[in-house]
């Protein structure tokens, strides 16, 4: 079985924070743009874990992943993973969702898409004004809010015209 917590994981390149400066300014503006770079992703992640909640954000990647699934046999096996994984009873990281009793493993025979929508809504509703909120005042994300400001503006940065005219004082 495949780790649902590798969907969203970084792809290896370096740190987000030279490629787009001021990402915590995007983040910080919604939980979508948090969601929709894997920057973020994996810093709320880290956060989420240290609040033992990390199931909610995988859940919703899952969620997301699982459609844009296009071939039927494919969308069985993933729709039983996330049902297996985060909506059953004896789920290894159980979301907190109203209704998910009434999602019953018959559902998983005739997957569509937006199957597991309603509980994606309230799981991202839940996030957003909970845990995200949290995440904002975090050390984790200050931190590295500040290590983008000190790389953008480092104190002893000068400009070539400041020190040509101190070299050549004229």
């Amino acid at each position: 079985m495949k780790d649902i917590a590798d969907i969203h994981s970084s792809d290896g390149s370096p740190s987000s924070s030279h490629q787009n400066p001021k990402s915590t300014a995007k983040w910080a503006a919604s939980l979508e743009n948090l969601l929709e770079d894997p920057e973020g992703v994996k810093r709320f992640r880290e956060f989420l874990k240290k609040e033992f909640s990390e199931e909610n954000v995988l859940f919703w990647l899952a969620c997301e992943d699982f459609k844009k699934t296009q071939d039927k046999k494919q969308m069985q096996e993933k729709a039983k993973e996330i049902y297996m994984t985060f909506l059953s009873s004896k789920a290894s990281s159980q979301v907190n969702v109203e209704g998910q009793s009434r999602l019953n493993e018959k559902i998983l025979e005739e997957p569509h898409p937006l199957m597991f929508q309603k509980l994606q809504d309230q799981i991202f509703n839940l996030m957003k004004y909970d845990s995200y909120s949290r995440f904002l005042k975090s050390d984790l994300f200050l931190k590295h809010k500040r290590t983008e400001e000190e790389e953008e503006d480092p104190p002893d940065a000068q400009t070539a015209a400041k020190r040509a005219s101190r070299i050549y004082n004229t």
